[in-house]
């Protein structure tokens, strides 16, 4: 794994994704409780940024449709989306958030 520092937990709001570039992907990090998470910030039904929505009960909403996507599993849960996003490692240390996105939790190739 290689993780890489994408940004200070400080950063990453309670109610929003948080856009970050890891490498060579936009990632959408999300807090949900005391735990974070890592998705590409690539809606799978209409490719706009996830990002610009919001984070409710561990799911991020797409703005533009209504999707919904599991923030540990990338999987939708609701429509119109029927394909799930790539989800990426995320290791907290101390005040700051690192991603690895040489591999995906999901196996989800990203876009």
């Amino acid at each position: 794994m290689s993780f890489q520092r994408a940004c200070a937990l400080a950063e990453v709001p309670d109610d929003e994704p948080l856009a970050v570039e890891v490498e060579e992907y936009t990632v959408a990090v999300v807090r949900d409780g005391d735990e974070v998470f890592a998705l590409q910030d690539l809606c799978s039904h209409a490719a706009v940024a996830l990002s610009e929505g919001e984070v409710e009960g561990g799911r991020v909403e797409c703005w533009l449709h209504g999707s919904c996507f599991d923030v540990r599993t990338g999987k939708p849960s609701g429509l119109p989306a029927t394909e799930p996003v790539a989800t990426f490692p995320v290791d907290v240390r101390g005040d700051d958030v690192f991603i690895d996105t040489t591999t995906t939790l999901n196996g989800v190739t990203p876009a």
